[in-house]
């Protein structure tokens, strides 16, 4: 962790105890269980928070919900799943909070879910993007999310390779973490119902920095667009490795090259290689800007604005199920949440009836933007195919 996100750590968390301890006696509160130090995805838990404590505050400067302000509890689960299962019993159980947003890594999602559903506590989450947090296990489900789904980023992907004239073989490249595996999963399941078959299917180690022998083998069998799961780090690895052999593919990846950790690993030319989808580019709304230009300076990845952007929203989403409810009773809000009756203004869109009962994410693949890495920057990306995508490509 360096100096200048030890330090933004330190201020989240600091504010956060702050706000919880010395606040309203009558507050309710709103908990934060995220990475925000251990792995490369800590800057979109630190970016996370930075949304909600916005959200808190516009909230609270409007006179709070139910006559009472808002406060935040933050914790740091280190991106290991016992911490974040035990930050989660401890949030709900001994912090009395309403509601839990996060978390940074997907694995610890899915790693919890349960809790929420067993203590009837709603979960939005705003962060990590599996398909299967939002999946109902039996009996009310309490997941939510305000973010990217690895399903619907996965379906745009195939809609591309299958739709792009130049394909002729496809290769699957994964990393061997619950992620991988869970985008894999999708790949399979969507490329088998999509007609889009693998001639190769690599996985890799998330702290790996050579994937030549991978390569080597997608290259011999002939891949010439390769689609790849993985975190931001190991993905700059992959297109290092790229370069040894001077073999460059057609690369599609997940969300995770958005990450400053995957262009610094890539280097400014090498991390213009891959096409991925994310919410926000460069081509900012208004409302995104001022949020970007309130928040900025405080982010430690400017590429990390859109987990600030979906936390946020997901703040307002639950403060208006709170108030909508009359109460903060879990139940209450879960049948709120799941039938908002007036429109939430948000940094993404104003969200009309975001949730159902069968229905638990708020954003769509239509939300999603086509980008790439140009100088430095992360702008939209546009080429004849993805011109020609219709939304019958997105169907899942």
């Amino acid at each position: 962790m360096t100096p200048t996100s030890a330090a933004l750590k330190a201020a989240l968390l600091g504010t956060a105890l702050t706000i919880s301890t010395v606040g309203y006696a009558q507050e309710i509160k709103i908990g934060f269980n995220g990475d925000l130090s251990a792995s490369p995805s800590a800057q979109s838990g630190q970016a996370g928070v930075l949304g909600i404590q916005a959200a808190i505050e516009d909230i609270n400067a409007a006179g709070g919900i139910l006559g009472r302000k808002l406060a935040l509890v933050v914790r740091d689960d280190l991106s290991q799943p016992p911490k974040s299962i035990q930050n989660m019993s401890d949030l709900i159980d001994n912090e009395k909070v309403v509601t839990v947003l996060g978390p940074t890594n997907s694995g610890n999602a899915l790693a919890w879910k349960h809790i929420p559903n067993q203590k009837k506590n709603p979960s939005i989450g705003c962060i990590g993007s599996a398909t299967d947090i939002t999946k109902a296990a039996g009996g009310d489900n309490y997941m939510y999310r305000v973010s990217m789904v690895d399903r619907a980023q996965v379906a745009g992907l195939i809609a591309y390779a299958k739709n792009n004239p130049s394909t002729k073989n496809v290769g699957f490249l994964v990393e061997t973490t619950g992620y991988g595996q869970g985008g894999l999963k999708d790949l399979q399941e969507l490329g088998e119902a999509k007609g889009l078959k693998p001639v190769a299917t690599e996985k890799f180690g998330v702290n790996d920095t050579d994937m030549t022998s991978q390569l080597n083998k997608m290259k011999a069998a002939g891949v010439d667009t390769v689609l790849v799961w993985a975190q931001g780090t190991p993905i700059g690895q992959l297109v290092r490795s790229m370069e040894k052999i001077n073999y460059f593919p057609v690369t599609l990846t997940s969300w995770s090259s958005d990450n400053a950790s995957f262009y610094d690993t890539a280097g400014k030319t090498l991390a213009e290689k891959p096409i991925f989808m994310r919410t926000i580019t460069e081509d900012r709304t208004p409302k995104q800007q001022q949020l970007y230009d309130r928040l900025g300076p405080k982010l430690t990845s400017k590429s990390a604005f859109s987990f600030a952007a979906h936390c946020y929203d997901a703040t307002m989403i639950a403060a208006a199920a709170i108030k909508q409810a009359g109460s903060t009773e879990g139940p209450k809000m879960r049948e709120a949440l799941e039938n908002l009756q007036a429109p939430v203004d948000g940094i993404m869109k104003t969200y009309n009836k975001p949730f159902s009962a069968t229905e638990h994410e708020a954003l769509t693949a239509s939300d999603y933007r086509w980008t790439h890495w140009k100088d430095g920057k992360l702008v939209s990306y546009s080429d004849d195919v993805v011109k020609a995508l219709k939304p019958s490509d997105f169907t899942q």
